[in-house]
C-alpha cells in the first residue's frame, strides 16, 4: 500500500475521520475478507446519526446499491454509496458486536470489539459519542436470508483482495470504521478466521 493518503484500520481496532459535505471516502478490504462496521454522525448534532432502519425504508431494500443514500435517524441524507467494486453484499441488519456479545460467546476475558472501536476511532479526532449506536453498516459482511425468508445465516465475505466502496458526505460528518474483531463466527472465514487490516482514504 504504497499511497500515503491511505489510513489504516488495524485489525481488531477503529479509525475514524471528518468529511466535509461532497467529500468522498472510499473504505477498502485490503485482504479481501475483512468486514468493516461503519457509522457516520453529523458532525454538529452527534445525537443524529446514520440509521439502518430509516435508510431500509429510504431505500426500500435490505441490501444498498451504488446510488442508494444512507439517512439519519432523522431522515435526513448523510452518506451515498457513489461505487462499489465488490459483489455488493453488505449488511444492516446484526447489531455491533460488543462487549457483551463476547461474554456469550464464552469469553471471560475482554476481547476487543466493534462498539469499543467506534469509541476509539472518535476520541482519537477528540469526539466522544453521546452514546453507543448498536446498528451499524456493516460493509463486506454476508448475513443472507434464507430460503424461509425468516432466518439468516452468517457466511464468510465474498471480497477480493483490493476491492473497495466508496461512500460521499452529504453532511459534515463523523464516520468512523470498525475492522471488526470478530474471530469465532465464520464471517472472515470459515472456522472463525482472525481479522486483517483494511485501509480508507479521503477523496477530495
Amino acid at each position: 500500500m504504497a499511497n500515503e493518503n491511505l489510513v489504516k484500520i488495524p485489525a481488531g481496532h477503529g479509525k475514524a475521520t471528518r468529511l466535509t459535505a461532497g467529500q468522498q471516502v472510499k473504505l477498502i478490504n485490503t485482504y479481501g475478507t475483512q468486514v468493516v462496521d461503519t457509522w457516520a454522525l453529523n458532525a454538529y448534532e452527534l445525537h443524529e446519526y446514520m440509521s439502518m432502519e430509516s435508510s431500509r425504508v429510504w431505500n426500500k431494500r435490505l441490501n444498498p446499491k451504488v446510488g442508494d443514500v444512507l439517512v439519519t435517524n432523522r431522515r435526513r441524507p448523510i452518506l451515498t454509496i457513489v461505487e462499489d467494486t465488490t459483489p455488493g453484499i453488505h449488511d444492516t441488519f446484526m447489531a455491533a458486536c460488543d462487549r457483551y456479545r463476547y461474554e456469550l460467546l464464552g469469553f471471560k476475558e475482554y476481547h476487543r470489539n466493534c462498539q469499543d472501536n467506534m469509541f476509539e476511532g472518535l476520541l482519537e479526532l477528540g469526539v466522544t459519542p453521546p452514546f453507543p449506536i448498536a446498528a451499524s453498516f456493516n460493509v463486506f459482511m454476508n448475513i443472507p436470508v434464507l430460503e424461509d425468508r425468516n432466518s439468516v445465516d452468517f457466511r464468510p465475505t465474498e471480497c477480493e483482495p483490493g476491492q473497495y466502496i466508496t461512500f460521499r458526505a452529504e453532511m459534515d460528518c463523523y464516520v468512523a470504521f470498525s475492522a471488526c474483531p470478530q474471530d469465532v463466527l465464520p464471517i472472515h472465514g470459515v472456522g472463525g478466521a482472525p481479522p486483517k487490516d483494511a485501509h480508507f482514504e479521503v477523496l477530495d
